[in-house]
This record gives structure tokens, sequence and C-alpha cells, in this order.
């Protein structure tokens, strides 16, 4: 039987060619993640609701450090600053996450994302928007409907939702914004001289607009029927 690659893997590799062509570089990071990168340096204080056990998994305590399976690919957005590169710099980080979900035909435990930032002198929002517009258009289509909503995330400020016209309703894909001059501080640079944005988007949620999928947990079921159906262009 001839094999075929994941959907999942099709749509990083179109997604990363697109973000190759606006001239971003790829990056990696640990699935493992230390507290303050997955927390702390993203604005997150202790008291955020993020850090609830209830959403996230933590694991054990070892000398006083407590590491967690990283909630989101945005944990790498600083950690790429402080251990790899320097500004300027447009980065992607596509990736695997894991959240204490309630599962259902669209949430699961294991989920993946695509987390997109860039820092440069003179950053706008206009640059934020012209980037995800443009991404996602060529990923679902230039008549794609979108609209933008404000929307509190505190790694951002000013912050928002980018929403698709999908099924007869919209609905939610990605969350974005301006990043806040604290985290700008935490990847060890000066708010006041550089700039720059970060968006996110569910890489499950867009392969199930994008393919017609009913139920995401068919990504992790390993079965044939399903997988064999999906080849690349």
């Amino acid at each position: 039987m001839k094999g075929s690659l994941h959907p999942l893997t099709i749509l990083f590799r179109e997604a990363i060619f697109v973000f190759e062509e606006m001239g971003f570089d790829v990056f990696e990071g640990p699935e493992i993640e230390t507290e303050w990168y997955n927390f702390d340096a993203l604005n997150v204080p202790s008291d955020h609701p993020s850090r609830d056990i209830q959403d996230t998994f933590w694991l054990k305590e070892v000398k006083g450090r407590c590491d967690v399976l990283r909630t989101h690919t945005t944990s790498v957005d600083v950690r790429v600053m402080k251990e790899v590169a320097a500004p300027p710099i447009r980065a992607v980080i596509p990736g695997r996450c894991f959240r204490n979900e309630k599962l259902d035909l669209t949430h699961e435990a294991t989920l993946h994302q695509i987390d997109a930032f860039a820092i440069d002198k003179n950053i706008s929002m206009s640059n934020l928007v012209g980037t995800f517009d443009y991404f996602i258009k060529r990923i679902l289509g230039s008549k794609i409907k979108t609209r933008l909503r404000p929307h509190f995330y505190p790694f951002v400020e000013p912050g928002m939702d980018l929403d698709i016209w999908h099924g007869g309703k919209w609905m939610e894909m990605l969350g974005s914004g301006m990043l806040h001059p604290k985290v700008i501080k935490s990847m060890g640079l000066d708010p006041d001289e550089w700039q720059g944005f970060a968006f996110g988007i569910g890489a499950d949620r867009l392969a199930m607009i994008k393919y017609g999928i009913k139920n995401i947990r068919l990504f992790n079921s390993g079965d044939l029927r399903f997988l064999s159906q999906f080849k690349e262009n």
C-alpha cells in the first residue's frame, strides 16, 4: 500500500511555504517548557486562570523547579530572542501543544499551533493585519470573508481576534496583537526602541476547515481509511 502524509503535515508544509515567501524564518522549541518561558515571560502572572491545574499539565517539581507541557508555541517567541536570534526578525513556530481540555468534536488535549511574530523598529498594526490576512487567504482561498474583533491577551496590547465566515456563522481563527512592552523586555530588548506583533492559529482547526473534517480526534486516530485520503499538492 502506498503511504501518504498526515493532513497536519501537509498543512504545516503549506503554511511554512507561505511564511517563507514573506521572509519568515522557521524555529522550533521544546514541548516540555519552563514555567518562565510558558507564562512569566509572556506577562501571565501566577494568579492568571491559565496557570490553573485544570488548564495545563504540570510536571513533578524537581529542585524547586516545576516545568509544564507547553500550552502554546508562543512560549518559543522569547526563547528564540534570548537564545538564538537578534532583531530585526520575522519568525514562525509550528508545533504541538497540550491542554487539559474536555474532549469533543472540536477539542483535543493534544493540539497543534502555528505562531508567528515580527520585531523591528517600525512595526505597526497594519503590518500585523496584512500578514495574517495574506496567510489566511493563501491557505483557505482569496474569497474567504473575515472580520476583526478587539480581544484581551496578556502578552499583547492591543489585542484582537480574526474571525472567518464559515458554515453560516462567524468562527474565531486566531488571536493576535502588538507585543506587550513587558514581553519585549523579557526578550532582552528595549520596548522604546523595538516594536513587534504576534499571532497564533490552531493548525488543527485550520486543517478541519480546509479539508472539511468534522472530528478533530481523527487526527490522532491512526485510522488509515482517514489518513490515506490526503495528498500533498
